[in-house]
């Protein structure tokens, strides 16, 4: 489901209210999978765009990673990574943006930090566990699905005190088996790593195949042994007016992408 909260005053600039998808899952804890709508940024990346390295004016950016925060959790410390397609995990510390760690997942049991993750096309992947008060959030693009980004960030949330059983996540915006292509060698290292995964592949073109990235981080997260998983079933690739979207940006020959943020905090 969505929300779009109301435009403050001083946000005049932006074209429209910031836009914010809520998992039924993770009702009542503070949290937001976000897309383009709402923000200040202009040209090929405008909307909310939030990414430090697309080439944005910073001020815009800037700006955008406020209204962003503000629209899921008012007042909190915005909190992300330097991603790098790993399966790395790390407990969120506030710091300057220039100083953020390499990894691509964050968990905390802090009140007050925000945790954000940047996607343009990879899975964002939120997770709470309210009776221990711990949340995390995770960027699963193919290469950290397979390799294993969100069974650190359970491993990690357990770290924390988090029950793995009492663990629920949501799988955001993505794109879309019917906008992914990949070719054989894609599908073949999925089936090396397990016979199963050929399930997520549907047949394309020849020497093509489509994938099913949401369906194969749900299944993962369920294979994990937590809570509960939802997926939003929602295609970044085909919703222009919505969503970001790296491949789009690449066969229309943009010059640039935006990302958009996904959030979770604690209050």
């Amino acid at each position: 489901m969505a929300d779009t909260p109301g435009r403050r005053v001083d946000d005049a600039n932006a074209d429209e209210p910031v836009e914010v998808h809520r998992a039924a899952l993770l009702e009542g804890v503070s949290h937001g999978f976000l897309g383009r709508r709402g923000g200040v940024s202009m040209g090929d990346v405008a909307g909310l765009n939030v990414g430090l390295g697309s080439g944005d004016d910073p001020v815009a950016i800037a700006r955008n990673r406020t209204l962003a925060a503000e629209a899921v959790l008012p007042g909190a410390r915005l909190v992300t990574v330097y991603q790098v397609h790993s399966a790395d995990c790390v407990v969120a510390q506030p710091g300057p943006d220039a100083e953020r760690p390499q990894a691509d997942a964050l968990v905390t049991d802090r009140p007050g930090l925000l945790l954000g993750m940047l996607t343009a096309d990879c899975a964002p992947v939120l997770f709470a566990d309210r009776a221990a008060g711990v949340v995390g959030a995770a960027h699963a693009g193919w290469k950290g699905a397979i390799g294993g980004i969100t069974d650190a960030t359970i491993a990690a949330m357990e770290k924390l005190g988090a029950r793995r059983e009492s663990i629920v996540a949501a799988v955001g915006p993505c794109i879309a088996q019917a906008s992914y292509e990949v070719d054989e060698a894609f599908r073949d290292r999925f089936a090396r790593e397990h016979a199963g995964n050929v399930r997520h592949f549907l047949a394309g073109r020849p020497g093509h195949h489509q994938f099913d990235l949401e369906g194969y981080v749900v299944a993962r997260l369920r294979a994990a042994g937590i809570g509960d998983v939802e997926g939003l079933g929602l295609d970044t690739y085909s919703a222009p007016q919505q969503f970001f979207s790296f491949r789009r940006a690449t066969h229309r020959a943009e010059p640039s992408y935006g990302r958009q943020i996904s959030l979770i905090g604690l209050a």
